[in-house]
């Protein structure tokens, strides 16, 4: 289910590990530099920052990648 998404919800993922889950820390809503790269955002179409549950690494994604999850693991 994709959607806007708050800071603190609670949200998963697929990646190459499989099934991700982690806390929205912050929201882009324009243009921004992440990693050598710039990631495209609007509000019409922010870009979400997801601490990850396991390992704390930062992610970021699209609210079309994220689905909302009842909570932690």
């Amino acid at each position: 289910m994709s959607g806007k998404f708050r800071i603190g919800e609670h949200v998963r993922w697929n990646s190459e590990a499989g099934h991700v889950s982690g806390t929205i820390i912050a929201i882009h809503e324009c243009d921004f530099d992440w990693k050598g790269y710039t990631h495209h955002a609007s509000p019409a179409d922010p870009q979400y920052e997801i601490k990850s549950d396991r390992s704390e690494h930062i992610a970021v994604h699209k609210a079309g990648a994220l689905m909302r999850s009842s909570g932690k693991p």
